[in-house]
């Protein structure tokens, strides 16, 4: 069987839509009203935005959304690892098997995202056996801004290429977790959606046709046979990771173009663009199938 690349975007598309999943209001622990966050989001742009909080849905029609998106969703906090609950719909308990928890929220016909794996003073608020061992859910913070200012690491994409190179198909997505003024604008994705609304967002994000940053630009990613391009705007250096990390290809400037031998055993295939001071921005992986 011929080897193929599995490609998330669309060639055809340059458009893209800014957001955050991942922001908390004085309905949990942050320190702004909800109305008082989603202000500060429009004001910067943002197209769409999931107010978080701890273990409570904060309902997004009791606020003005000045012209975004505003999915709903919580953080599910208690008795484990945190997790993600993304147009949720309603609540989800806290079970300490969060494996329930993963099913309950694709059973809401929500999705989840694991969050912050690499956060506390062990880098490991998840372990990456329980990363490994759940099922159902769609991704994980490969970067998480909040963690800048807390133990830990903000960056996990050590826990995606463990992950990757095992075979689990997961898309990596980076947010603020702001809870006060200072945390915002750190971390986002961009959309690749088919028109600006909740559906469109929605179904771009199950299908990984996004990408995450902290301040690079990518302006197009395109896949044509068996090469994969990322043009960037500001990027200095772009690198393309296959299993477990390898590098494959590094090259300074803002483009990369990394062709698939047809040989190749990898599994998958992702592009890491780095800028300057911690500006970066992270593709979704290309799937190698036929491998």
């Amino acid at each position: 069987m011929p080897l193929s690349i599995k490609n998330p975007y669309r060639n055809d598309v340059s458009s893209w839509l800014k957001g955050n999943l991942h922001a908390h209001t004085t309905n949990s622990d942050g320190r702004r009203s909800p109305q008082e966050v989603v202000d500060e989001y429009a004001k910067s742009g943002y197209a769409f935005l999931m107010i978080s909080d701890h273990d409570f849905l904060t309902d997004p029609s009791g606020v003005d959304a000045r012209g975004m998106v505003l999915i709903p969703g919580s953080e599910i906090t208690a008795e484990g690892p945190h997790v993600l609950h993304v147009n949720a719909e309603s609540t989800v308990a806290p079970n300490a098997d969060r494996q329930i928890v993963i099913d309950e929220i694709n059973a809401d016909g929500a999705f989840a995202v694991v969050a912050h794996p690499n956060w506390e003073k062990n880098f490991a608020h998840c372990p990456q056996e329980k990363l490994e061992a759940w099922q159902g859910y769609i991704g994980i913070e490969v970067y998480n801004g909040v963690i800048r200012r807390l133990d830990g690491s903000p960056l996990a994409t050590d826990r995606w290429d463990r992950l990757l190179g095992l075979g689990r198909r997961v898309w990596g997505f980076a947010h603020d977790d702001s809870h006060r003024s200072g945390d915002d604008g750190i971390a986002w994705i961009m959309v690749q959606a088919e028109n600006r609304s909740l559906a469109g967002i929605l179904e771009a994000l199950r299908n990984g046709a996004f990408y995450a940053s902290t301040g690079v630009t990518i302006e197009t990613i395109r896949v044509s046979g068996k090469t994969i391009e990322v043009q960037t705007r500001d990027a200095d250096r772009l690198i393309a990771y296959s299993d477990f990390g390898h590098r494959e290809l590094t090259v300074d400037g803002p483009r990369l173009a990394f062709t698939v031998s047809e040989n190749s055993t990898i599994k998958y295939v992702r592009v890491e663009c780095w800028g300057r001071g911690e500006c970066m921005a992270w593709t979704q992986p290309f799937y190698i199938e036929g491998v």
